[in-house]
């Protein structure tokens, strides 16, 4: 007599759901990104309850009620391997899970077209399919659907690169709610009170959001134009503080020009005149020579180099007349004759015309002209430090040497 096979136990049903929520509880404790702050095992968890209570109320027998709870504990199992389409990946992960359980075939595949329904773009004929993704949506109809709203805004900002402001994340779950239908008559009957409720306090929230991004518009508004009056006051004062220490350098230039024409002038005219007291005395001393020489070789130095800072300087640039972008060109500025000369008339009011459409063009400009005022500057007081400089020290050689000479003469 053949020895039949031993007849493998059926596990009871309740039995077969404890097991399934501890082992779903424990892959999401061991492999949830953290990223994810939404669908979580209290998610899960709560769509079980939901659907639970769904199935009780639609009087489903007790293979059905325990084939949408499987279900709801697989439907969002996927996320831990991928985001986008992951109804698919629960599938595989349920599908495997209760292989290893010996779950029948045929239930089986109930549980896998259950959890196949809550992707988006998948039918959903049966009442099993239409329950679980009633109970999927059950968040719409709960009190706590504007906590789990901010939630998922946050994991769509950290996993999808979604951000949205408080207006459009408000407008956006308003839309979510209005949109929003259940496909049984049991999740209408349960949910419908609270979802109305949320319609209501959604609305009053996307006005009050509107509300405070007008304000805050206006404020920006205002800061700006604060900010704007400020720009202008620097480049204003910075612009005031050139042209002031231009003129200085230019005072400062032209007297030194004045002394040293005067001493240049008088000492050609004393030397060169025979008739004068100090011809004579300085035919007859040769050694007068040394100072005098000093002192014509500090006069001519000196005046050279204030007549070099009061020149005036311009800033130009040959290529100017064929380059085909002026107004864009970060050298060049438009605001300055030395510019704007080089160019044509036509290529002149283009560029004008494109730097009062765009104010940073127009700051680049101004910006470029105040360096070029700076570089002139520098150029003028270095000069005209030198012009001090060498008839500070031609002033004092003279005296020096004209001291020696009096001093060989006794």
């Amino acid at each position: 007599m053949e020895q039949s096979e031993p007849i493998k136990e059926k596990k009871p049903k309740s039995e077969l759901v404890k097991q399934a929520k501890a082992y779903v509880t424990q892959l999401f404790e061991e492999k949830l990104p953290g990223q994810l702050v939404y669908h979580t095992i209290k998610h899960t968890s709560t769509t079980v309850k939901e659907a639970q209570a769904l199935g009780k109320a639609a009087e489903l027998s007790d293979e059905d009620l325990e084939a949408l709870i499987l279900a709801a504990w697989f439907h969002d199992s996927g996320y831990l391997d991928k985001y986008d389409g992951h109804e698919y990946r629960s599938m595989e992960i349920a599908q495997q899970w209760l292989t290893q359980q010996q779950y029948p075939a045929d239930r089986l595949q109930v549980v896998l077209d259950t959890i196949r329904a809550t992707h988006r773009n998948e039918e959903r004929k049966t009442e099993l399919q239409q329950l679980l993704v009633d109970a999927d949506l059950s968040t719409v109809g709960r009190e706590e659907f504007f906590s789990n709203g901010e939630l998922l805004r946050a994991e769509w900002e950290t996993v999808l690169g979604r951000t949205y402001t408080t207006p459009e994340w408000a407008e956006n779950q308003l839309n979510f709610l209005l949109s929003t239908k259940f496909y049984t008559d049991v999740a209408k009957d349960r949910y419908k009170d609270q979802l109305k409720d949320n319609i209501k306090a959604q609305r009053k929230a996307l006005k009050k959001a509107e509300k405070k991004a007008e304000k805050r518009e206006e404020e920006q508004v205002e800061n700006f134009a604060e900010g704007k009056r400020g720009v202008e006051t620097v480049f204003r004062t910075t612009y005031s503080n050139h042209i002031t220490l231009s003129q200085m350098a230019d005072n400062k230039a032209n007297m030194m020009i004045s002394l040293n024409a005067v001493i240049l002038s008088i000492l050609i005219t004393y030397l060169g005149a025979k008739t004068s007291a100090i011809g004579p005395a300085f035919t007859r001393n040769p050694i007068l020579a040394v100072p005098m020489g000093v002192l014509v070789a500090t006069a001519l130095g000196s005046v050279v180099s204030a007549i070099l800072s009061a020149q005036p300087d311009v800033t130009s640039f040959k290529w100017l007349s064929r380059s085909p972008q002026i107004a864009t060109n970060r050298r060049v500025n438009l605001l300055f004759f030395g510019n704007f000369t080089k160019i044509s008339l036509d290529n002149f009011q283009l560029g004008m015309h494109e730097l009062m459409r765009n104010k940073d063009l127009l700051y680049t400009n101004m910006i470029t002209d105040i360096y070029y005022l700076g570089e002139v500057l520098s150029r003028k007081y270095r000069l005209l430090r030198i012009s001090y400089t060498i008839f500070m020290l031609g002033i004092i050689l003279t005296a020096i040497s004209f001291g020696i000479v009096l001093l060989y003469k006794v």
